[in-house]
């Protein structure tokens, strides 16, 4: 008896009813994109008389290929088979020639966008860091700059915004008018809600200073910064289109104010991409998870509001078909149109960044066949999106999200059925696995590509997409009910919110849940030798899943090992890398050019003091050492290489409360300082001068700031929080902070009878200015200096260095040693460096 012959992926016998079996896949497309995208990232980078021959020379071998005479029939071949032959010649010339017409197409418009950043006088103004006053149209949406610390300060955190010069007027060279693209950068200041507020097309005028872009090849032809902090001069409203867009994005914010603080940060970003309101510590939670794809506004946002409209994809052309068209009544042609209507106010109310044109384009190919009736292959449709979308930007084809996008789409039209139903051969539940098969897939192909930029490799990535993905779609279909909703009947906005504020805060739980483990990322070699590694191991691994079945135990094995590089317990740990060292009883974290130092208090518990000015290294210290408890959070000042990583601290952690010195200078690190604790419900107190603590084996002691002193106007060094402090059965320390010469000497005035140390932790980052008579009174055996590589300040300076190894101290510095950590006491006393990579 013959079996049934059943189609591969749709698992049905060949002509069953309603099989839902595709043809094979059309790539006739796919290599006249791939065409135009590599031939224009390859112009954009090159000068334009390469750019013109590699042009012109695609452009004579396709003619030749298109007029070329087929050759004649060889000696012996019938007629038949010699015509045969020409034909098959002919449409493989036609195909090859029409590659080469896509590459010329791709160079040619490279070339001409990447010609205008060097037109006009912009350039060299820039050159000349010329003061200028502008006239300027907005073209993007502002963006909000991350702060960064350097040295004692945060500096940035205000905005950028895309901009065309259109006349540019200067005392030494006149007016000029023209248009030209220039990133347009504003400091922070009392009107930054203005100027955060202004939509594309607006017309303004500015005062400010031009400066060249950081690289040669770059979009812009020049970087403006703006003078003052003043409001902007508007000189022209944005477009109709654009304020009603605007409303529309102004009106979700504020239907969202009701929310938790997660919720009301996400839920803009996951409906329209605006994600002015996400902090610093949440994105880096949705990175570490490889969950920003749901803030880029992506094709599934698309997808899931044309499913309300057309229904399922299998199902928009048939008579069976679902959503609300149908019900309604309404034709295919007439929901090819509205869809399309759709799909166009989705692009300017999302704004046209590369995911979001991407999956327009995609959309629009879609529609248009749906309106013909045409069946619909989406990978044609795919590739004839790249293809379009390079012609008309070819700055996308040297973007990192654009091919984020297209790989992640890709892998889920070609890798994910084909996955799926292995994993239902398997007995895997079907709805399971297309889930599981979609986010593997678009892992697999993605990871090489973050892993160039980012240099890490995400471990949870997989399961913690797949968790919140059981949320987005509601999130999704809410939070634009509210957008829609909200110019006229804001309570029913309100309403809408507060419901996708639940599967919204969910994605933000699963996202900072993810990032919590230890184990949530590990470091890869960074660049394109990195990512092609990446792609080796994953192409190794695919393979070795493939005999998984045959071996369970082999598999149950990998997985637990996976289980434990992802949570990391510490005791396995320690085993495995040799740190932190058995009977730790102080340690200085590595956190760059900054203090970060942990007390051990008992099992998993430690007080910390000072939390360095970057979150990410004083978290990732913390896992290292197993603290997930922390009584106290000692902050010795607030300059923000000491206090900017607080968010790190408290990130997973149970914190009892954050003390902190009498001056609140810097005032707004002071300020942000509070405002944080408040958002993790944490209280925070003031150092007393001589008062006393005890914690598990720790007993310490407040030496300074004098009681009853004010500090030094300007000088919040001289205020630091200092801790002689005592372990039980180990050393002793001193904890200065970065106190000053003359607060040095005030201290052993007010302290005389000041001991002999174990342990000094160098004061100012082993800067030069030191009290001798400090060092020489306490008379350290270990000192230990927390400084950042190649550091502008020039810490440590040798003459510190020298005078702490003349008085008899073994030094070791964070910023080549690593890591230190103190264990053993008296003749035993030691310490041991992680190390460098």
């Amino acid at each position: 008896m013959t079996r049934p012959v059943v189609h591969a992926t749709a698992g049905h016998r060949l002509g069953s009813a309603n099989p839902r079996q595709e043809a094979p896949a059309d790539l006739r497309l796919v290599p006249l994109a791939l065409a135009a995208w590599g031939a224009a990232a390859l112009a954009l980078g090159s000068p334009g008389r390469w750019t013109a021959l590699g042009v012109l020379a695609c452009l004579l071998a396709a003619g030749l290929l298109l007029v070329w005479p087929g050759a004649g029939r060889r000696r012996g071949a019938g007629p038949r088979r010699a015509a045969g032959r020409r034909i098959g010649r002919r449409l493989n010339g036609v195909a090859l020639a029409g590659v080469l017409l896509c590459a010329a197409a791709g160079a040619a418009s490279a070339g001409l966008h990447g010609a205008d950043p060097h037109r006009g006088p912009v350039p060299g103004l820039a050159e000349r860091y010329a003061r200028v006053t502008t006239e300027l149209t907005v073209t993007s949406d502002p963006r909000p700059t991350r702060p960064r610390v350097r040295g004692d300060r945060i500096a940035g955190g205000g905005f950028v915004l895309d901009a065309d010069l259109t006349r540019v007027m200067t005392s030494r060279d006149g007016t000029t008018t023209g248009r030209t693209p220039v990133l347009v950068i504003v400091a922070p200041g009392e009107h930054s809600g203005r100027w955060q507020r202004l939509l594309p097309s607006t017309r303004l005028r500015l005062t400010g200073k031009l400066a060249p872009p950081l690289r040669e090849d770059d979009r812009y032809a020049a970087a403006l910064r703006v003078e003052g902090t003043g409001p902007p001069l508007v000189t022209g409203e944005p477009t109709r289109v654009q304020r009603t867009a605007g409303e529309l994005r102004a009106g979700l914010r504020e239907a969202t104010e009701v929310l938790p603080p997660d919720a009301r940060a996400l839920l803009p970003g996951l409906v329209v991409g605006d994600t002015s309101r996400v902090p610093p510590e949440l994105h880096d939670a949705f990175a570490a998870t490889d969950l920003l794809h749901l803030m880029a506004v992506s094709g599934s946002n698309l997808t899931i509001v044309l499913a309300l409209l057309i229904g399922p994809a299998g199902l928009a052309i048939r008579a069976e078909r679902r959503g609300l068209a149908p019900r309604l009544g309404i034709s295919l042609r007439s929901t090819a149109l509205l869809g399309g209507a759709l799909t166009l106010a989705f692009v300017v109310v999302c704004r046209p960044e590369p995911s979001v044109l991407r999956a327009a384009a995609c959309g629009a190919i879609t529609l248009l066949a749906i309106g013909t009736g045409r069946r619909r292959t989406l990978l044609p449709a795919l590739a004839a999106a790249v293809l379009l979308l390079v012609l008309y930007d070819p700055w996308l084809a040297r973007s990192y999200g654009f091919l984020l996008s297209v790989l992640a789409t890709g892998a889920l039209l070609t890798i994910g059925p084909r996955w799926s139903a292995a994993l239902a051969r398997r007995g895997v539940p079907p709805r399971l696995a297309e889930v599981l098969a979609a986010a593997g897939a678009a892992q697999a192909v993605c990871a090489p590509v973050v892993a160039v930029f980012a240099a890490r490799v995400g471990l949870v990535a997989i399961p913690c997409n797949l968790f919140a993905e059981l949320a987005v779609a509601p999130a999704t279909v809410l939070g634009f009910a509210a957008l829609a909703v909200a110019p006229v009947a804001m309570p029913v906005a309100e309403v809408l919110a507060r419901c996708a504020g639940w599967p919204a805060g969910w994605i933000a739980s699963v996202a900072r849940a993810g990032a919590a483990l230890p184990g949530a990322e590990a470091a890869w070699p960074g660049g394109w030798w990195g990512g092609l590694l990446l792609a080796v191991v994953t192409v190794l691994v695919l393979f070795a899943l493939r005999r998984v079945p045959r071996h369970p135990w082999t598999a149950a094995v990998c997985a637990v090992l996976l289980l434990l590089a992802v949570l990391r317990p510490p005791p396995l740990t320690r085993i495995v890398t040799g740190w932190p060292p058995p009977g730790w009883t102080f340690a200085m974290c590595d956190v760059g050019q900054g203090d970060a130092a942990v007390l051990a208090a008992g099992d998993s518990t430690a007080v910390v003091v000072d939390a360095g000015p970057d979150p990410g290294p004083a978290d990732r210290c913390l896992r290292d050492l197993g603290i997930t408890r922390v009584p106290l959070l000692v902050l010795t000042h607030f300059h923000a290489d000491h206090v900017a990583g607080l968010p790190g601290v408290l990130r997973g952690r149970a914190i009892g409360a954050i003390q902190t010195t009498v001056s609140e200078d810097p005032p707004e690190q002071a300020a942000f300082v509070r405002r944080t604790a408040a958002g993790a419900r944490v209280p925070v107190v003031r150092a007393r001068p001589g008062e006393q603590r005890r914690i598990g084996p720790l007993t310490w002691r407040v030496l300074w700031p004098r009681a009853g002193t004010a500090p030094v106007a300007g000088e919040p060094n001289d205020s630091s929080v200092t801790l002689f402090v005592r372990v039980a059965r180990g050393p002793t320390l001193l904890l200065p902070g970065d106190l000053e010469p003359s607060a040095q000497r005030g201290l052993l005035r007010d302290h005389p009878t000041l001991p002999p140390v174990d342990v000094l932790k160098v004061a100012h980052h082993g800067s030069p200015f030191q009290h001798p008579g400090l060092l020489r009174d306490i008379r350290p055996r270990l000192a230990l200096v927390s400084a950042g590589r190649d550091n502008p300040y020039g810490h440590p300076s040798p003459r510190t260095l020298d005078a702490l190894r003349a008085g008899g101290a073994a030094v070791l510095r964070t910023d080549t040693d690593g890591a230190i950590a103190v264990v053993g006491a008296g003749a035993g006393l030691r310490a041991v460096p992680r190390g460098r990579p």
